[in-house]
């Protein structure tokens, strides 16, 4: 065997595994990153979810938001009090136990206040996904994009070359994709988390020395909700370019990568950007 035949056989075989890599990814994570991105109600229907949140008052957390409203009250008792000694301005005592009975009501129906607005937020990605859907002829989807992105490149034939000027795209798309695929499995985890948060944060709005709870937990609520309605417009743009322009596709991923720091931008929130998080956790071991 010739010096030619053994470069040749190497080169086959590090398409052959970069082939088999790009395919196992294409199989099984793009389905998993449909469920994770576009969401709604039917992320309330963890039973463990629901036993922790609780109902009626009686269990889990609502049980403990109802405790604390007896500390907002002993709070607010003791400042009325202390205003008439020192003649500080408090809000009146019926004022005080309306917003009490009120913000009581909202949160231990908090569970159905949650289910319509994401009900809300998953019927207005449903018509974005269905006017993209008629626009550009294809499912408004991350299993959709992936088929598109291998036809625009022809991963799926025999002649797949890792060294090619495909074949380096779609290795920065598939790395691209997979850093989605963790940053959004991290939106999932946090957005359940607060979501566990909203009772606190409805009873927050009792007292004017937490309300600055409430507006970060709503701020950061929306932020991380609304991702997924710009990221179904980016796939809609994506779907839009002209097959012969695969740089265009590099950067639409690139976007869907990002977007979450665009959307911070407009709203503020939180981070869920894996790489940028890893690299500021790097910084912070370095010193």
């Amino acid at each position: 065997m010739n010096q030619t035949e053994v470069v040749d056989l190497i080169i086959n075989t590090i398409n052959t595994i970069f082939s088999n890599i790009f395919s196992s990814i294409d199989n099984s994570i793009y389905e998993s990153l449909d469920q994770m991105v576009f969401i709604n109600a039917d992320i309330l229907s963890n039973t463990y979810f629901a036993k922790l949140l609780g109902s009626g008052g009686k269990t889990g957390l609502l049980l403990l938001s109802d405790a604390l409203i007896l500390g907002f009250v002993v709070y607010y008792v003791t400042r009325f009090y202390y205003s008439n000694i020192v003649e500080i301005p408090i809000e009146k005592p019926s004022q005080f136990f309306f917003k009490v009975l009120i913000f009581l009501i909202f949160v231990n129906f908090s569970y159905f206040v949650l289910e319509q607005i994401l009900n809300i937020c998953g019927l207005v990605t449903l018509a974005v996904n269905e006017i993209g859907s008629n626009i550009t002829g294809n499912d408004i989807s991350f299993s959709q994009l992936i088929i598109v992105l291998n036809k625009t490149l022809s991963i799926n034939s025999n002649e797949f070359n890792i060294f090619s000027f495909d074949g380096i795209i779609k290795s920065f798309v598939t790395l691209g994709l997979v850093n989605l695929l963790l940053s959004y499995s991290l939106r999932y985890i946090l957005l359940q988390v607060l979501l566990l948060l909203s009772p606190f944060a409805i009873l927050s709005l009792i007292s004017n020395s937490t309300v600055w709870f409430f507006k970060i937990w709503i701020k950061s609520l929306f932020s991380l909700i609304v991702i997924q309605v710009f990221v179904s417009l980016v796939i809609i743009v994506i779907f839009c370019i002209n097959a012969s322009n695969k740089i265009l596709f590099v950067g639409g991923v690139y976007a869907l990568v990002k977007i979450n720091s665009y959307v911070r931008e407009l709203f503020g929130g939180l981070s869920v950007d894996v790489s940028s998080n890893f690299n500021t956790m790097m910084l912070l071991f370095r010193k």
